[in-house]
């Protein structure tokens, strides 16, 4: 029976995620498998994985073929540098030791990356964030001088109003006080 690792679609329209399993390869992408050893959320930034790294590598080691997304997500967690690694200890190029050195080497680069990236994302948002706010700032400063400028009009026009009315009153006074005379 040829056995693949694949991924099978879980979620819903729009925001899916994926279960990574051992299957026939005749079975259905979504149908019978053999055992499910991990998840993969694409929707999450960097993507979320969880692997049972033991078992992926014990089905790589026994001729599973994964798929070409399978195989990327299996790269990226070092089941495929294990294996690489475990094959030259089998040919005798160094001792167990040596590899379990070099995978340990790999892993912490290969954290330290992540971490860089994630950082860098929280970074780009709050500096992203912070850009909102000050143009947030900018707007209100807008519209509060707009406002102010406004209220200055409109106590101006009153004022004005006012000197308007007080004039009109004072010269019907004025012509009616001539006119008494």
């Amino acid at each position: 029976m040829p056995v693949k690792i694949r991924l099978q679609r879980h979620g819903r329209k729009g925001y899916a995620y994926y279960h990574i399993v051992i299957a026939d390869s005749r079975a259905p992408r979504d149908g019978k498998f053999v055992e499910r050893i991990g998840s993969y959320n694409p929707n999450t930034n960097p993507a979320t994985i969880d692997l049972k790294f033991d078992r992926a590598l014990y089905w790589m080691t026994t001729g599973a073929q994964p798929t070409d997304t399978a195989r990327n997500i299996l790269s990226a967690e070092g089941v495929l540098m294990k294996k690489h690694l475990l094959e030259g200890v089998k040919k005798g190029a160094f001792d167990e030791a040596e590899a379990e050195k070099r995978f340990a080497a790999w892993k912490t680069m290969k954290e330290s990356s992540v971490n860089k990236t994630k950082e860098q994302i929280a970074a780009e948002k709050a500096a992203d964030a912070k850009a909102r706010l000050a143009a947030e700032v900018e707007v209100n400063k807008a519209k509060a001088a707009e406002l102010a400028k406004k209220l200055a009009e409109a106590k101006a026009a009153e004022a004005e109003a006012a000197a308007a009315a007080a004039a009109a009153e004072a010269a019907p006074a004025a012509e009616e006080a001539p006119a008494a005379e």
